[in-house]
């Protein structure tokens, strides 16, 4: 028994995550409220109040979108990291970014959320 959970280690242990060496950088546009395709809103919509990481698509183009859940008070702004690809998947690295020192961030519940927008691909999205 103990031998085979011992193998059974080894073999997850030399099983690792897809190589995530970069091919190249991939070009985006940070999608406006109005540029959102209708379902992607939606699905945004129900989704906003927990932190989520989805990808939608059409015909030309992939949808890459990170919420960051109930925040309190405004003044959040996302900052994208990176986007590349690899040989087998997508990499996307964001941050969320609280309010500046000395910036008010004010009373209200916010929902901060971003989407990129970039060329069609239908590999895997690996978000950071």
């Amino acid at each position: 028994m103990t031998a085979g959970c011992v193998t059974a280690l080894l073999l997850l242990y030399g099983c690792t995550a897809p190589k995530e060496e970069k091919v190249r950088d991939l070009e985006f546009t940070v999608a406006a409220e109005h540029e959102i395709p209708q379902e992607l809103a939606r699905i945004i919509a129900e989704k906003q109040q927990s932190p989520f990481k989805l990808t939608y698509s059409d015909n030309d183009s992939l949808y890459i979108t990170v919420g960051y859940g109930e925040q309190a008070g405004g003044s959040y702004s996302i900052q994208v990291h990176e986007l590349y690809l690899t040989e087998n998947s997508i990499v996307i690295d964001t941050e969320l970014l609280g309010p500046e020192t000395g910036e008010q961030a004010g009373e209200e519940t916010s929902y901060p959320y971003l989407v990129v927008r970039t060329e069609y691909s239908d590999l895997p999205v690996i978000f950071r």
